[in-house]
């Protein structure tokens, strides 16, 4: 099984064994990649535009002159992490030999940095052709993945050597360029995200400063090296991440519903979001009156992470995260230690969120304390980074 949440973008060229990719479509959707078609002009006389955004469940773009303002042929080779061109014919091998970038396709190679594995197709007799052969050696020594074609029957009465190959061999390959980044595979993973808001009256909150950002990194991170992730998110108001089952709640209560349903079926559960420590006794189904807003009763939330604990069994992780406003390490150090601790966690991030910082920030600082205490101080950086190396520690206690 590959990565659930993996992007992919597979080219196709104008070829008659064209049609053999949307088997392969289908296939790569079963193990889990979002697959994003981009066809060649040529291509569309074989299989059609519609075809594709049919099986793909994705808008398919053709040409460079379509979606300018999102400049696709940047966002999308910035997106992807493989590019797979099935079938390749002598042309595009030839104008990716040559370093051409005539349409959308050729801008979008040209353009990236992810492995490329390039699918030929075509007639013994082009396949055997020394222009072809050289082609292909230019691509293999820039780094290409050039998969051997098969022996068989053609179109026509032709047999040789040129037919499409068999998906496995894709497959394999595909495996081998990713096989580094796939380390959660079959792990489920819950990930809890932005702040939960305890309702005063149907207009008023009590809330947080959390906006969810790290919670999402934390996810897509997961889902990219593998996992089967399920983000509970509190309130944030961020772009649902494909191939993340998402569970959206609002109060503390609600977060702990959902969790004492799902974890017992985790591997381990990831607890970034700010839960609200109090709610409101004394709800008002009515909006309160400015001149009737004299007090609030309060009533604790119950302790999540706790609960967490009661119903822990071995083999999972839990990992916590606290926001603290002492800058100190070492006094960090001290009180992620001590929730640690008490909250039966495996792993710990404490932030410093000393002024308001963190908070909605693309960047975080603070310390990783761990249970077997081999601490990881955090200087500034970003979420993402920071959430692969958490999921590095994770990995570590998964086993």
């Amino acid at each position: 099984m590959f990565p659930r949440g993996r992007k992919l973008l597979l080219g196709v060229s104008g070829g008659i064994s064209a049609y053999k990719s949307c088997e392969l479509l289908r296939r790569l959707q079963d193990q889990g990649f979002i697959v994003d078609v981009v066809p060649t002009a040529a291509s569309l006389n074989f299989v059609g535009k519609a075809t594709w955004e049919a099986l793909s469940g994705r808008k398919v773009i053709t040409d460079l002159w379509s979606d300018v303002e999102s400049v696709p042929h940047i966002s999308m080779a910035k997106e992807n992490d493989l590019i797979l061109i099935a079938p390749t014919t002598a042309d595009l091998l030839a104008k990716l030999a040559s370093g051409r970038a005539d349409d959308l396709l050729t801008n979008i190679v040209l353009a990236s940095n992810a492995p490329k594995i390039i699918v030929p197709a075509m007639h013994p007799e082009m396949w055997l052709n020394p222009a072809t052969s050289a082609n292909v050696s230019i691509l293999r020594d820039r780094g290409f993945v050039v998969i051997e074609p098969d022996q068989g029957r053609m179109t026509g009465l032709d047999v040789g050597v040129g037919r499409y190959p068999d998906l496995s061999k894709i497959f394999s390959e595909i495996q081998a360029k990713l096989q580094n980044n796939s380390d959660l595979a079959g792990r489920r993973i819950i990930v809890t995200a932005g702040g939960t808001r305890e309702p005063i009256d149907p207009v008023r909150y009590i809330g947080n400063r959390s906006s969810g950002k790290q919670g999402f990194a934390l996810a897509l991170a997961a889902a990219t090296r593998g996992a089967n992730v399920h983000l509970i998110s509190a309130n944030a108001d961020l772009p649902e991440i494909d191939g993340v089952e998402v569970t959206k709640i609002e109060t503390a209560t609600e977060l702990l519903s959902v969790l004492e349903a799902e974890f017992p079926k985790c591997d381990a559960l990831i607890m970034s979001a700010a839960v609200a420590d109090a709610r409101v006794s004394n709800y008002s189904q009515n909006k309160i009156k400015k001149n009737d807003f004299e007090t609030m009763d309060l009533t604790k939330n119950p302790d999540i992470l706790a609960r967490i604990a009661e119903i822990k069994k071995s083999g999972q992780i839990v990992v916590g995260f606290a926001a603290e406003t002492d800058s100190k390490s070492e006094n960090l150090v001290k009180l992620g230690t001590e929730k640690l601790r008490s909250k039966s966690l495996d792993l710990m991030y404490v932030n410093n969120v000393t002024d308001g910082a963190i908070f909605g920030s693309d960047s975080t600082q603070g310390v990783i304390i761990d249970s077997n205490e081999k601490n990881i101080d955090i200087p500034e950086i970003s979420k993402d980074t920071l959430s692969d190396i958490l999921l590095d520690q994770l990995v570590s206690k998964l086993g």
